[in-house]
């Protein structure tokens, strides 16, 4: 009969210290100074060793469990057609456990995603901005209820009152009162912020400025011209000084030239009847940096996250930044994607990010979501960070991709199937995945 793969597992590891012990013993011996005590003392530590190695092998085999259940995930994504490519990252308790590539760069072409392929992000670089923004605002260069005008005298939004109304806080939230996607147009014809903020005196608002959400583009990416009249840094320099550069985010990018020159970036693609069509890379929303400019590869993700989550308080503390995932204007309504994601509860958004509160579904324990999707030049991304669990999801497509949808609770019940698997459980796929099997 062949022995159980869980078997195997136990007697790997009992030989692995019976080989130890006959070392010591063995050097112990060739040595003629060497005293009772001494032996005894190596075989403490090859004991105390063997102990710290059972400990972390589960580790281990959970990274291998999760690495398997990823690539048959994205496998059967790219096989469906749902996809092109895939650039993911997870980080767990303060390291970046997942940083691979999916697929391809280009339908038509042999190069591979991996960790370092860059992608643009669309919106979710408001998350950048918000967290930049939230510091300066730690650090009383500005305030959230600073009236836009006085940075940018030109910017007229309905009547006097109604544009003195307007502050900080409003452009940053999508809650100024302006009509869905005001001059999204304009920003994507390449027109300069201020040109398109002296332009708002053309569109009546349809509620006063803080009272509802209506996602903008033009609006938000404001918060990089204040950005720059209260620091005297534009928002690329600031971004890199204060968040890129300490956290060694290499692959990032914030203009059209350095994404367009790289070897390593993965190419747009509209879905055509018979399959992908690759596009090209198009310089839009390089003019509007905040709303949706910045470029960067999963590994670099990963980076951000860890960030987000305080395990780099060296660079920047949470409580200097904390104040973008404040609740400031809820999201109504049940039909938007994430309102359909498991335990959903309420969503708001706050400054740069959209908080979502839920409960998990076997504890009932009430949680949070810090969450962004991107959409740009047939690029679709998703990132999610869970701060009760110290956990990050970020998922880069090349492709604008209905998965999108729902890839966050996909991968979030991929990670809770993994690690909350018992050890002798997670053991056994281990030996399956890596053994031939026994004959008997």
């Amino acid at each position: 009969m062949a022995t159980p793969p869980v078997h195997r597992f136990k007697i790997f590891v009992g030989d692995l210290l019976v080989l130890l012990i006959l070392f010591i013993t063995i050097s112990s011996a060739s040595k003629p100074g060497q005293d009772l005590d001494s032996s005894k003392k190596s075989l403490v530590n090859v004991t105390n060793g063997i102990e710290g190695l059972k400990e972390t092998l589960p580790d281990a085999v959970k990274q291998r469990e999760l690495s398997n259940a990823l690539q048959s995930y994205f496998k059967n994504a790219i096989a469906s057609g749902k996809i092109v490519g895939a650039g993911v990252s997870i980080v767990k308790d303060g390291a970046i456990i997942v940083s691979e590539g999916y697929g391809k760069r280009g339908a038509g072409s042999s190069a591979r995603v991996d960790g370092e392929t860059v992608f643009r992000l669309g919106s979710l670089s408001k998350g950048f901005a918000g967290v930049y923004m939230a510091n300066l605002e730690h650090e009383k260069k500005v305030n959230w209820e600073d009236k836009v005008m006085d940075y940018l005298p030109e910017f007229r939004f309905g009547d006097s009152i109604n544009t003195n109304k307007i502050n900080l806080s409003h452009i940053l939230s999508h809650s100024t009162g302006a009509p869905y996607h005001s001059f999204t147009n304009l920003v994507e014809a390449d027109l300069p912020l201020k040109t398109i903020a002296a332009r708002f005196h053309e569109v009546t608002p349809v509620s006063e400025p803080g009272l509802q959400y209506s996602y903008q583009n033009a609006l938000f990416a404001l918060s990089g011209e204040i950005a720059q009249a209260t620091t005297g840094q534009d928002l690329a320099t600031g971004l890199y000084n204060r968040i890129f550069k300490p956290l060694g985010m290499c692959s990032v990018s914030t203009d059209y030239k350095t994404l367009s020159d790289r070897e390593n970036v993965a190419l747009p693609h509209a879905k055509r009847k018979r399959g992908w069509r690759t596009l090209s890379l198009s310089n839009s929303y390089f003019n509007a940096i905040a709303a949706g400019g910045i470029n960067a590869s999963a590994h670099d993700m990963g980076k951000w996250m860890r960030f987000l989550l305080g395990h780099n308080p060296e660079v920047m503390g949470q409580s200097e930044f904390v104040r973008a995932f404040e609740p400031f204007i809820e999201i109504p309504g049940r039909n938007k994607y994430y309102h359909g994601w498991p335990g959903h509860k309420k969503s708001y958004y706050g400054f740069g990010w959209r908080i979502h509160k839920f409960s998990d579904e076997i504890s009932q324990v009430k949680k949070t979501i810090w969450h962004h999707g991107g959409s740009v030049n047939n690029f679709r991304n998703e990132i999610a960070v869970y701060p009760e669990d110290d956990l990050g999801i970020c998922v880069l497509f090349n492709s604008n991709s209905r998965l999108a949808r729902t890839v966050i609770p996909d991968l979030r019940q991929i990670i809770k199937d993994v690690y909350e698997k018992p050890a002798a459980k997670l053991a056994e796929n281990s030996v399956r995945t890596t053994s031939k099997p026994a004959k008997g």
